[in-house]
């Protein structure tokens, strides 16, 4: 199979002339950012770094970034990629535990960078003249001719090492292999029917695995990544009319804000023709919403994860609200009941449970990095234990519910936080719902709503609401509390804890 850097040199050698990368003014095609990525590597080389060891990247999406990316995987360097909002604690453990070489930054993470101790003693790389480094990554661009690099790297080496968000402890990094990241790329390119030539947005963070798939899924297809360092909605619209975007794959979080943009009614977004969304669910409401505006020709359900890319796939979203779909062409998915640590026992049909997958999986991770303890508790006989909750209908799809440790016990009764968000998801007066067990006294955990209103409502109203739906009367929310926000982490997955322990602002 072949590694990433010749999957990198496949687009330069077979479309020179095709536009590969857009980030402000700057336009590379293929043919133009090889030489660039030839340089980085050269830089990279130069600092004694070699097949195996680890590059950590602190930068927000930018054409640096998705430089170094390709120049690692010439190299046979991991690329090891953490939040540009990451603060210096999180630096200094991420550098220590991947033995990390250099650490590459740009302006909007150079302060923590600065006071991280690790990373004062190691080289340091700046983009877009960020203050604090030993060197510059622009010098490396303006040195010369740097000759082309010759992959170093086999399909077995390991490309990139993602860090889960670590919000229950530290970070734990997961390796992921060329042959894991090109599988998963092309297994992607298949299932949003990508053609040649697409173009997408690439605004979702090249440190996380939505991010670098659609990167990658790019060179695969000769296509153009339309780096958007952050989102903004209207400049993001902005994006999609002048450079014809073709494809959008963002989380749910991401759409809603796009069509709340007060310019979206103008855009003209006809160019957009396929539509995916993976991080977290998607209410029905904004569903439909989205369906009506963009009318795509494809709208895909995604689900996944760092560990094992794609679990499953729904290509027609909107046929089937909150529907994950089924297995997709490189896994094997099941639901066992909860609390059981065994892939064989499983749960029945409609019955809420744990998601599994087969580690066999080509996309899937071997374990994560020195984390033995995590490893023994989320791989059981061959099988991924997820961690997410959900159920197989009677049609044999898949429904992800939430999180194990979302779950909902009020009164003996299992309830799932996304039921209830669905159904006050379709009320026209409220704008987004996250839901939450609250500690109770009487019945263990209560069912509490907050909700951040597009329009004047009571929650009176929204009870009403709720008793008028298929909603069991158990699950009817007991509180609600209206907030002006709803806290989320940088990648638009809503962070229930921080309800849980009233980190929210009440209206």
């Amino acid at each position: 199979m072949l590694d990433l850097g010749r999957t990198f040199l496949q687009s330069v050698e077979r479309a020179p002339r095709a536009l590969a990368i857009v980030d402000g003014p700057l336009r590379l095609t293929f043919g133009q950012w090889h030489p660039r990525v030839a340089a980085a590597a050269a830089g990279l080389a130069s600092l004694g770094l070699r097949r195996g060891d680890h590059l950590c990247v602190v930068m927000q999406n930018r054409w640096e970034f998705a430089t170094l990316h390709w120049a690692c995987q010439f190299l046979g360097v991991v690329t090891t990629p953490l939040n540009w909002r990451a603060k210096a604690g999180d630096i200094d453990y991420c550098l220590g535990d991947s033995d990390a070489r250099a650490i590459a930054f740009d302006p909007s993470a150079a302060a923590e960078v600065a006071s991280a101790d690790r990373a004062r003693t190691l080289p340091r790389i700046a983009a877009a003249a960020a203050s604090g480094a030993t060197l510059a990554f622009d010098d490396w661009m303006s040195a010369g001719t740097a000759p082309a690099p010759v992959p170093a790297a086999t399909a077995d080496d390991i490309s990139v090492m993602l860090y889960t968000s670590g919000t229950t402890g530290k970070p734990k990094g997961v390796p992921r292999r060329h042959r894991t990241e090109r599988i998963a790329a092309l297994a992607h390119v298949a299932q949003n029917c990508y053609a040649i030539g697409e173009r997408t947005l690439g605004v979702m963070p090249l440190y996380h695995t939505m991010g670098v798939r659609s990167l990658l899924s790019m060179a695969l297809v000769d296509g153009t990544f339309v780096s958007m360092t952050r989102f903004d909605p209207h400049a993001a619209l902005t994006l999609i009319e002048a450079e014809r975007i073709t494809n959008l794959y963002l989380v749910p979080t991401l759409y809603h804000d796009l069509l709340a943009e007060p310019a979206f009614a103008a855009a003209d977004v006809s160019s957009v023709r396929k539509l995916g969304f993976a991080g977290a669910p998607m209410t029905d409401a904004l569903l439909g919403r989205l369906d009506a505006a963009f009318h795509p020709d494809l709208f895909v359900n995604h689900y996944g994860s760092s560990e094992i890319y794609t679990v499953s796939i729904n290509q027609d979203a909107p046929a089937k609200p909150g529907s994950a779909g089924r297995a997709s062409l490189n896994t094997r998915l099941r639901v066992v009941k909860l609390g059981s640590g065994s892939p064989d026992d499983r749960a029945a049909a409609g019955e809420e449970g744990q998601i599994v997958v087969d580690l066999a999986s080509d996309e899937a991770f071997e374990g994560y990095h020195r984390r033995p303890d995590a490893d023994a508790k989320s791989i059981h006989d061959g099988w991924f234990f997820t961690g997410d909750t959900g159920l197989v209908d009677a049609d044999g799809d898949l429904f992800v519910t939430g999180r194990v440790d979302d779950m909902i016990i009020s009164g003996g009764e299992n309830i799932s936080p996304t039921d209830i968000e669905s159904v006050l998801s379709l009320h026209p007066s409220v704008d987004e719902v996250a839901v939450a067990g609250l500690p109770d006294e009487r019945w263990g955990q209560k069912v509490v709503a907050f909700v951040k209103r597009r329009a004047p409502i009571a929650a009176s109203d929204l009870d009403a609401h709720c008793r008028a739906s298929n909603l069991a009367n158990f699950k009817r929310p007991r509180e609600y509390v209206f907030v002006h926000e709803v806290p989320k982490s940088p990648v638009g997955k809503l962070l229930r804890r921080k309800l849980v322990a009233g980190e929210y602002d009440r209206e």
